[in-house]
């Protein structure tokens, strides 16, 4: 991945958020990694204030998303990246605890470009998460229109 792509991260828990980044940082990744606990943030940072995204406009962004958040859904804020005009090629990247079929069917019908279910055993959780790293090195990521 390039070095002038962005990662958000949308993690509500601290620790799996900790073992997230220390893990894709050993796959080699050395991208930026802007951290947001909840829904909120995370949706101000990418629309601007305006609401519009035009923020970000030209930027290079991946978002690795959490389903499961105190204050939104992931599914509301994937669909309002994958609707919108500025945000629609940023890949997302879904890491949840989920693994509904119908859940991830519905991420997939809304965009998502990738649906990760979290293994619930710390060293399994640590070896998903390196593995997905080293798919970050090498994925292409579009600039924001």
């Amino acid at each position: 991945m390039a070095e002038h792509v962005t990662i958000i991260m949308i993690e509500d828990d601290a620790g799996h958020a900790r073992l997230i980044e220390k893990n894709i940082r050993r796959a080699g990744v050395l991208n930026e990694i802007k951290p947001f606990t909840d829904g909120t943030s995370a949706i101000a940072y990418l629309f601007g204030p305006d609401g519009t995204g035009a923020v970000n406009a030209g930027k290079a962004l991946l978002v690795l998303l959490d389903l499961n958040l105190p204050d939104t859904t992931g599914v509301n804020i994937l669909k309002r990246i994958k609707e919108n005009e500025h945000l629609k090629r940023s890949p997302v990247v879904v890491l949840t605890t989920t693994d509904d079929k119908v859940e991830i069917q519905r991420c997939y019908d809304l965009g998502a470009n990738v649906y990760v279910t979290k293994p619930v055993n710390y060293e399994n959780f640590s070896h998903a998460v390196r593995q997905l790293g080293l798919f970050f090195s090498v994925i292409q990521v579009p600039e924001a229109k």
